[in-house]
């Protein structure tokens, strides 16, 4: 299953003054009505699911681009310009409160697109599992914040969604695409945008497959077990958890849920998707599973950030990530494109077209840093 990367952001407080947002709005709108038109609706969520067009996106409406804001405003200004009725696409949930209206606008829209409702069940399944997998099956320090989920008429869909590090005043971009996507716990992004932590707790990656399905069998016994084992992996006597997995230097979560335990017990998960769906399932418990599972079964989870995507000016040692150049001359072209045809006011017009020029200056020039790196494996 592709994945294109995840991206990360220095992390802006405050907020776009409404002048500007008022002209994101009237310039969004132009560009997603010339898009869907010319390209189709399925073209534009694809675009807005990948991490090049979405920043250049961001950068034409006149966001700066090297910001945490360029998603949380972008997402904003498309779900104000974006008539549902009118484009087919529907863009739920955002930031903050208003992330958390996602689940109740999904069912209001896919009702006003008349989709079934299995097919609505399905799109809010999928904005919780996105939700879920990157709080607790991805442990990188970022805290979710903002979380936009957008669907068409069909019923396909993706999710914009970003996480912060407070203690580094660091953002992390998450993108999701239905049509990329082969499982939910199985490397499911489309993208993820941001620096490279090192050493994380990736429950998705491929080489976790055993870890996920010892976990499964672990909650599927019952909690006690579970706590007895725990227990024994803590005596003083026994080696440290350090000693054991050498530089990682794991301490085992005190405050595993439970009662969330009691739950998956009593329900019996079939698969990794269905254990981490379950409520109080989050980041310690996930944790303590993968541990238990590494200690007694042997079953070791991958410790590799899945990041791919980095706004940063270069690798390790100073050495720049290589650049994706046709991925970023399809993204400009595209835009130009739009740009040049929608129904905008000459000024408005050349002001983006400007901007759209300055982008493609600094991010290809020789020498010069690119808007977006890709880090290799």
């Amino acid at each position: 299953m592709p994945r294109t990367g995840t991206a990360q952001l220095p992390l802006h407080g405050g907020w776009a003054p409404h002048w500007l947002v008022s002209r994101m709005k009237s310039l969004a709108r132009g560009i997603v009505l010339i898009m869907v038109d010319e390209f189709g609706k399925d073209e534009l969520l694809r675009r807005l699911s990948d991490p090049f067009w979405f920043q250049s996106l961001g950068c034409v409406l006149g966001f700066d681009w090297h910001s945490s804001g360029v998603t949380t405003v972008t997402t904003s200004v498309l779900k104000s310009a974006i008539v549902p009725e009118e484009t087919g696409i529907a863009i739920c949930g955002g930031k903050g409160r208003h992330s958390r209206e996602t689940l109740d606008e999904i069912s209001l829209l896919g009702d006003k697109f008349g989709l079934s409702t299995a097919k609505i069940e399905s799109l809010k399944h999928a904005s919780r599992m996105g939700a879920k997998v990157d709080t607790a099956a991805i442990q990188a320090g970022y805290a979710l914040y903002h979380h936009c989920f957008v669907f068409t008429e069909d019923g396909k869909w993706i999710i914009v969604q970003q996480g912060l590090n407070a203690e580094k005043k660091m953002a992390r971009r998450f993108h999701w695409a239905s049509e990329s996507m082969g499982s939910f716990v199985v490397e499911p992004h489309k993208a993820i945008v941001g620096i490279d932590e090192g050493t994380v707790l990736n429950m998705v990656a491929r080489e976790s497959e055993g870890c996920r399905a010892a976990s499964v069998d672990l909650a599927r016994e019952p909690p006690g077990k579970l706590r007895n084992s725990i227990v024994t992996l803590r005596d003083p006597l026994q080696k440290t958890l350090g000693e054991w997995t050498g530089e990682r230097m794991l301490i085992m979560p005190w405050n595993i849920n439970w009662k969330a335990m009691e739950r998956a017990y009593n329900s019996q998960p079939k698969n990794y998707e269905e254990l981490l769906g379950l409520e109080g399932i989050g980041p310690s418990t996930v944790k303590g599973l993968a541990l238990v599972s590494e200690l007694i079964y042997g079953e070791a989870p991958s410790w590799k950030d899945p990041v791919k995507y980095s706004f940063a000016f270069g690798g390790k040692d100073g050495v720049p990530f290589p650049v994706r150049r046709k991925e970023m001359d399809e993204a400009i072209e595209i835009l130009r494109l739009a740009v040049e045809s929608a129904k905008l006011g000459e000024r408005e017009r050349q002001g983006a077209l400007r901007r759209l020029s300055e982008l493609e200056r600094s991010g290809l020039r020789p020498g010069s840093a690119p808007l977006i790196h890709w880090h290799d494996d």
